[in-house]
């Protein structure tokens, strides 16, 4: 568990599930993420896109921070979080809208933070998911009147050892110097549709 100056442990332990899965393509996001990239292209007539592909179009992905004691009806915030509900998965053909330079291949990315029980969401980061290094880069929200922020990378709960270099690389992917197919594809051993021994942890195994 990577602790994250700046976040409650709970929201670390938020962040933590959303990245297990946003990796794995064979999970309810996953299979939001093919499902939109296959309507995006559709609808674009991109015929030769393979909606599997980590490439396949540019998406805004959105995880939502709950209140810890929120309750929903007939679902408990535990299953929510196991199963993803609280990522939405939107595709974006206005880049214009962006506020960054986003390198082909990585995905838009901001992050809603519960006000209170029962009560609506407010920003509290943006940032990209960089699916090969599965990795979060986020710039938490410090003080949004003076466009103050604090950058954090949130790395897979499960890979424990990340390549010495890692992030030379990512500083190289996000200056455009090297393609996404350049970074080392981390995020294939906690994907099943990779990786077929791979089983991704529930949210009591997250928050331990």
């Amino acid at each position: 568990m990577i602790t994250l100056l700046g976040l409650p442990r709970f929201e670390q332990y938020v962040l933590n599930m959303a990245l297990v899965h946003l990796c794995d393509r064979e999970g309810h996001v996953g299979q939001l993420m093919r499902y939109s990239s296959a309507t995006d292209a559709a609808e674009t007539d991109q015929s030769g896109a393979d909606a599997s592909s980590p490439e396949a179009g540019l998406h805004q992905i959105t995880i939502y921070l709950p209140h810890p004691e929120q309750q929903y009806e007939g679902l408990s915030l535990e299953a929510g979080l196991t199963q993803g509900y609280n990522i939405e998965i939107d595709p974006i053909r206005d880049r214009s809208r962006i506020p960054y330079v986003i390198p082909r291949g990585a995905q838009f990315v901001r992050v809603l933070r519960q006000k209170g029980l029962d009560a609506g969401f407010g920003l509290a980061a943006i940032g990209l998911f960089i699916r090969p290094l599965a990795l979060l880069k986020l710039d938490l929200v410090v003080d949004a009147e003076q466009a103050e922020y604090q950058a954090i990378a949130v790395r897979h709960p499960v890979i424990r050892d990340y390549p010495s270099d890692w992030e030379q690389k990512l500083n190289l992917f996000l200056q455009q110097e090297i393609p996404l197919q350049a970074l080392p594809n981390l995020a294939g051993y906690v994907d099943r549709a990779v990786n077929s021994d791979y089983t991704p942890p529930n949210w009591v195994q997250i928050s331990k």
